[in-house]
């Protein structure tokens, strides 16, 4: 009976704080009770409810929760929520009960108590660790090393070199890597010699060869200036994961006398390991190495050729500029374009400059190169030479030039663009130009002032011009486009007029359904009547339009539409109607093997939303002929989905 009440006792108190405040996972210390989570732990309470209590502990537990967590240490479900708890408190409490249980405990409980004695890192647990380093269980084994490692210190440090000599092969890598971690915390600490020791002795042991690198890596750094020594002769090492820890090292030292050893080293490298070499300079960005680079971005093997070009902008400099313009000109294509992108890439105001001088230059490819890098650069100071080149005699670049308007302009150049435009004349500028139009006047708050000013520019332009025009004005929208387009339906120029009417039938807002509907009703020729139709028709998906819109449209084109593919495409539409009207609609196209599947289609999902709607039982009972209808018409997964659907209508319409 007691066990009973403490446990109800302590379900109310725990619902009472978890539910007191939703968005906490911990309640502020004034609302925990440490001896209730305590007697939670001795409770028969479950699982869950006693890592709660772990939890609550491990923030605001002390001394008085060590014993009850102490007994849960041997638990399979509950040892990792009990450390969690005491790793957190503090005192000599915890670390004696976590000393005490490496000898009473074995498996997953003993590995995570070995883990815990070295997050608090228990100096007085080095000798009972130092045994478990050779345990005949390998996870024992290698939490005690790693363990051992976190302690750092130095009778730590001396049971991982005794355990050293005789590990396993097995053992090799966790042995290293605590002795690794003993030489951090040793040199941090200040003990450089006995840390130096340690790596001198990882170094050259037959140990795994992230540890042989980590202990290159420190007996290098720990020897500080005379560690150039040591990097010299690991520069000239044959073995390549020795030699990238000590080109990886030397990215970490600032002495300068490390980019000569670097650079030195280069010329008996073979190319991974000069590619390597090189990659370590652009990371040390000492201006030092950029003769070094230039030389082998010049000549030799393409790979490296291709490092260091690809190293330079990583140490600005202006000397590399006319190195990177020359290589532009590279036999190796893929050189030159190396060398474009590190040209483009370089932070420094004379590749601006020197693009420049390339695009005012005569050669139409050099010229065309400059454009692709004035854009990759953002250089929007090039646009007057840009103008310049676009209205120039220079055919292979003026489309080049108008399209690098338009990606770094704005609607400020609209008037220079649409009096350029008025030059032009052959079909690759005026394409060009009609992107770079577009593409100015792309920003939503200018676009009416510059509808404005297109159309008045198409008014008074020549049909070639304002056939460009006339397309910007269609992409662009708006009542102002709308009514030029409509107003160029009316010129006497048969290309201009096409145009407007093609514009028309592509348009992409509804205000122009009644000029395509009365069009698709007007128009002589069937393929125009027929283009208004698909167009008008195109519109009903629009988002826009209320349902009672959407239907009223598609009863004015059902009395239009005449042949297969113009009914398919209405009921595309009526299929995004959510009305029983459009289904009334749709169900007649099912008589026709023509439309059967298109209406069949298009009735279901109109079905199918209506049934899951708010108004699914006043709408049921208008939908069951036309679902029946659809069974009948239908055969397969499709009939299948028309008779669940019928049945669910049936339901819910009270059937």
């Amino acid at each position: 009976m007691y066990k009973i009440k403490v446990y109800s006792a302590v379900l109310v108190m725990m619902f009472a704080i978890l539910t007191a405040s939703s968005a906490q996972t911990i309640p502020t210390g004034s609302q925990v009770d440490e001896a209730k989570w305590i007697a939670v732990l001795k409770s028969d309470a479950s699982r869950q409810a006693k890592s709660e209590a772990c939890r609550f502990l491990a923030v605001y537990g002390t001394r008085a929760s060590v014993p009850v967590l102490a007994g849960l240490l041997a638990d399979p479900e509950l040892s990792h929520m009990a450390r969690y708890a005491m790793e957190p408190i503090p005192g000599p409490e915890v670390d004696s009960v976590l000393r005490d249980a490496l000898s009473r405990l074995e498996g997953m409980p003993l590995v995570g108590v070995i883990g815990s004695i070295g997050v608090r890192r228990d100096r007085q647990a080095v000798p009972a660790l130092a045994k478990m380093v050779n345990h005949t269980d390998p996870l024992v084994s290698q939490a005690a090393a790693r363990a051992l490692g976190t302690i750092g210190n130095a009778p730590a440090a001396e049971a991982l070199q005794s355990a050293l000599a005789d590990a396993k092969e097995i053992q090799l890598l966790h042995v290293g890597e605590g002795l690794l971690r003993c030489a951090e915390r040793l040199h941090a600490s200040g003990e450089q010699k006995r840390a130096m020791a340690i790596y001198d002795q990882l170094r050259q042991f037959e140990v795994p060869h992230q540890v042989r690198s980590g202990a290159i890596r420190g007996a290098i750094l720990s020897r500080g200036k005379d560690g150039l020594v040591l990097l010299q002769e690991y520069l000239h090492d044959e073995d390549y994961h020795r030699f990238s820890a000590a080109v990886q090292t030397a990215q970490e030292m600032s002495d300068p006398g490390v980019t000569q050893l670097l650079t030195k080293a280069l010329d008996k490298l073979d190319s991974d390991h000069k590619i390597l070499t090189i990659w370590a300079l652009g990371k040390r960005a000492d201006k030092a190495a950029v003769p070094t680079l230039l030389g082998l971005a010049k000549e030799g093997e393409k790979a490296v050729r291709q490092e260091a070009i690809q190293t330079l902008p990583q140490i600005p400099d202006a000397s590399t500029i006319p190195v990177l313009v020359a290589l532009l000109d590279d036999s190796d294509r893929e050189i030159a374009q190396t060398a474009q992108e590190s040209l483009c890439s370089l932070p420094l105001p004379e590749v601006d400059t020197a693009v420049m001088k390339m695009f005012q230059g005569g050669q139409s490819d050099k010229r065309t190169k400059a454009m692709e890098m004035i854009t990759r650069r953002r250089m929007t100071q090039a646009i007057p030479a840009l103008f310049q080149a676009a209205g120039g005699k220079d055919a292979a670049v003026r489309p080049a030039a108008i399209r690098m308007i338009g990606e770094l302009g704005s609607s400020d150049q609209l008037p220079s663009l649409l009096e350029l435009l008025n030059k032009l004349g052959q079909s690759q500028d005026l394409n060009a130009i009609e992107q770079a139009i577009r593409a100015v006047c792309a920003d939503a708050e200018t676009r009416p002032s510059n509808v404005e000013r297109i159309a008045k520019a198409a008014e008074q332009a020549e049909p070639t011009q304002k056939v460009v025009l006339l397309r910007v004005l269609r992409a662009l929208g708006g009542e102002k486009a709308l009514q030029s387009v409509r107003d160029a339906m009316k010129d006497t120029n048969t290309e201009v007029s096409t145009t407007a009417f093609r514009s028309l039938c592509s348009w992409e807002t509804p205000d122009a359904a009644q000029d395509l509907l009365n069009l698709a009703k007007s128009r002589s020729e069937a393929t125009e009547r027929l283009a208004a139709l698909r167009g008008y028709i195109r519109l009903i998906r629009d988002k826009g339009l209320s349902s009672r819109d959407k239907l009223a449209m598609c009863r004015q084109a059902s009395g239009l539409v005449e042949r297969d593919d113009e009914k398919r495409l209405l009921l595309g539409a009526l299929g995004t109607i959510n009305s029983p009207a459009a289904v009334a609609m749709i169900a007649p196209y099912l008589d026709s093997q023509a439309t059967r599947q298109e209406a069949a289609a298009a009735c279901l999902a109109v079905s199918e939303e209506l049934l899951k709607g708010q108004n699914a039982a006043s709408v049921a009972s208008r939908l069951v002929e036309p679902l029946e209808k659809t069974v009948g018409a239908t055969e397969g997964d499709i009939a299948n989905r028309a008779k669940a659907l019928l049945e669910d209508a049936k339901k819910k319409a009270g059937r």
